[in-house]
């Protein structure tokens, strides 16, 4: 069985900086989760991506 991986994006400068397996199969719409931006050096929110 594979399991599916998506990354968590930056909404400011569009990095993707963590990577998480979703729990939900069935989930449409995409997680958005206020994280620590390396890159912008502040905290941000970033958006699931594939």
């Amino acid at each position: 069985m594979v399991q599916r991986k998506a990354a968590l994006a930056c909404s400011e400068c569009g990095q993707r900086n963590y990577q998480m397996t979703p729990t939900q199969t069935g989930q449409t719409t995409r997680l958005e989760v206020k994280k620590f931006c390396k890159y912008c050096n502040k905290h941000t929110l970033h958006k699931e991506t594939k």
